[in-house]
């Protein structure tokens, strides 16, 4: 009977590797009139907003906010520190390290890119020799991602920074952790970072629309060196503003300044290093339940060793070519929305419906994910799916301290 019957009534579950759930608080404080952007509370409270901005990521140096996504954020930190004809090393594990390369190859910079697939992460003694190779120094920065929200990598920046102190290279180390911001650790000054580009809409849980670039001083000297830069991307007025509206290059984005000082504060009162426990826990019981499930030979986590996996999104697929019928079954009958196999295999590839993906990011605890493991159970089972037995019990083992 149950399957003429929508179950998909109810709240609906965005499980998808970003936009993550937003917290009701973080929307209850953007459901209000617009605010003054001349004096008054918004602009009082900008300090501290952003004295804690730094805290998640670990930082003392320079933030700077723009109004844009994730790939407005790639462009800002570029334009500020690489001119046309510079060179820029891209070690690559999924779709958005070659998304980065594009961004910098619009901007005039030649693009030396090392690909490690999708599956895998960055073998350091490859990075290592390339930039041995490099005698004349014409790299001028590595743009390393962090954790790639298609492939589900997380990848060792701290390993990174110490080749490029062994190499002796002077290139910038510039992370994107725009997926791992408030999921993964991730320490901007003690790893050495010198430019670190995130979004809003992910670990910080405020709506897409904010993208921040933190820079340390030796970014710094870059961008004073540069021939010129755009007046909107230039990062020395919103890092360092005189008025209150060159923190966003114009008019301020007050309603998401509202949220984000309700997410910072919600990220505070829980403790960042509570929270990238939290985020461990619950991504380690998804990979107990995932494993369970590969047991009967058509289910594949893409990131096979559990060092290198992301604690914000894992990515996965069905062999038999079911993780598109998947997706549509759960959010169809469950109101349960899981990821698409981003940059796994193009659309149109016969491979593409195989792939899919698990956000399990920012505004999330242990019963969501069981929730979501038991719609992915319920929505295998109706897809006669093979499948391992006992994935939920696996899940519940983990959360319960087993």
């Amino acid at each position: 009977m149950t399957g003429n019957i929508s179950l998909a009534q109810g709240r609906e579950y965005l499980a998808i590797p970003g936009p993550s759930v937003m917290p009701d608080a973080v929307l209850r404080a953007m459901h209000r009139a617009a605010p003054n952007i001349y004096a008054g509370e918004l602009v009082e409270m900008m300090p501290g907003l952003m004295a804690d901005l730094r805290r998640v990521v670990r930082t003392e140096h320079h933030a700077a906010i723009y109004i844009c996504n994730g790939h407005g954020a790639w462009e800002a930190a570029l334009s500020n520190v690489i001119a046309p004809g510079e060179v820029v090393l891209v070690p690559a594990s999924g779709r958005f390290s070659h998304g980065w390369a594009e961004m910098a190859e619009g901007l005039g910079a030649e693009c030396q890119i090392i690909d490690f697939g999708k599956s895998g992460p960055w073998d350091l003694g490859r990075i290592a020799e390339a930039l041995k190779a490099d005698t004349a120094h014409r790299i001028k920065a590595v743009l390393a991602v962090h954790v790639d929200t298609s492939s589900s990598i997380r990848n060792d920046i701290a390993g990174l920074r110490a080749v490029l102190d062994e190499v002796g290279h002077p290139a910038l180390l510039m992370a994107d952790c725009i997926a791992s911001l408030g999921c993964d650790v991730f320490e901007m000054d003690g790893w050495g970072v010198d430019v670190t580009v995130t979004a809003s809409q992910k670990g910080l849980m405020v709506p897409p629309g904010l993208g921040f670039v933190f820079f340390g001083e030796r970014a710094a000297e870059k961008r004073a060196s540069m021939p010129r830069v755009s007046r909107y991307w230039d990062w020395v007025p919103r890092a360092n503003p005189a008025e209150f509206y060159q923190h966003f290059g114009g008019t301020a984005p007050t309603h998401h300044l509202y949220g984000l000082r309700t997410a910072l504060d919600m990220i505070h009162a829980e403790g960042i290093e509570q929270v990238w426990a939290r985020h461990a826990v619950l991504a380690r019981a998804v990979w107990a339940a995932c494993t369970v499930w590969a047991e009967g030979g058509d289910l594949v986590m893409n990131v096979a060793d559990p060092a290198y996996r992301s604690h914000a999104v894992t990515a996965l697929r069905l062999d038999s070519g079911k993780g598109a019928a998947l997706r549509e079954w759960t959010e169809v009958n469950l109101g349960l929305t899981l990821g698409i196999g981003l940059g796994m295999a193009a659309p149109g590839d016969p491979g593409y419906g195989k792939f899919f993906r698990l956000g399990h990011m920012g505004h999330l605890n242990g019963q969501m994910v069981m929730g979501l493991l038991g719609g992915i159970e319920a929505g295998l089972q109706a897809l006669d799916v093979p499948r391992g037995a006992g994935a939920l019990e696996a899940a519940a083992q983990v959360l319960a301290g087993g």
